[in-house]
C-alpha cells in the first residue's frame, strides 16, 4: 500500500493544520487509484470543519453537500476521492479509535500531527476490509 504525493500537497496540508489549530482540519485527497492499487493525489482540497464549537478540537466532521461538491469536482477532471486528510492537534499521528469507527475501506486517510500550532509528523493509513484496524501506508513523496 502506498500513496504518492508532490511537496506541494504536503505542504497544503501542514498549512491548513497549522491555520486551523487548535481545532481538527479536513479535507479531501483527489486523486487516481492506480492500477498496482497504489494511489495518487493530484489535488488536496481543503473543507470546512463542521463540527460543533466545542467538538472541532478533538473531532472533524465533513458536511454531505461538501462531499458531493469535492465528487463533482474530481469528476469533471477525471478524478476520484481516493481520501481524507486530518490533523491530530497535540496529538501523534497515528489513527483514534474514533477514526477506525468512521472509516471506510480503500480510502487513504493522512494525518498530520499539530504540536503547539507547528505541523510535525504526517503518516498515511489505510483501513484493513474487515474493518478491524489500519494499516500505514507508504508515502511516496515528488511525484
Amino acid at each position: 500500500m502506498a500513496i504518492a504525493l508532490t511537496a506541494e500537497h504536503e505542504a497544503a496540508m501542514r498549512a491548513h493544520a497549522e491555520r486551523d489549530y487548535p481545532d481538527e482540519c479536513c479535507g479531501l485527497l483527489l486523486g487516481q487509484f492506480e492500477s498496482d492499487g497504489a494511489k495518487r493525489v493530484v489535488e488536496t482540497l481543503p473543507i470546512s470543519n463542521a463540527r460543533e464549537e466545542g467538538a472541532r478540537r478533538r473531532r472533524f466532521l465533513i458536511r454531505p453537500e461538501e462531499w458531493l461538491a469535492g465528487e463533482r469536482r474530481a469528476r469533471q477532471q477525471g478524478l476520484e476521492i481516493i481520501g481524507f486528510y486530518h490533523s491530530h492537534p497535540d496529538h501523534p499521528a497515528v489513527p483514534s479509535s474514533y477514526d477506525l469507527e468512521h472509516a471506510l475501506p480503500i480510502y487513504s486517510y493522512i494525518i498530520v500531527a499539530v504540536e503547539h500550532g507547528a505541523a510535525r509528523d504526517l503518516r498515511s493509513w489505510q483501513m484493513r476490509d474487515d474493518r478491524s484496524q489500519f494499516d500505514e501506508e507508504e508515502i511516496v513523496k515528488g511525484v
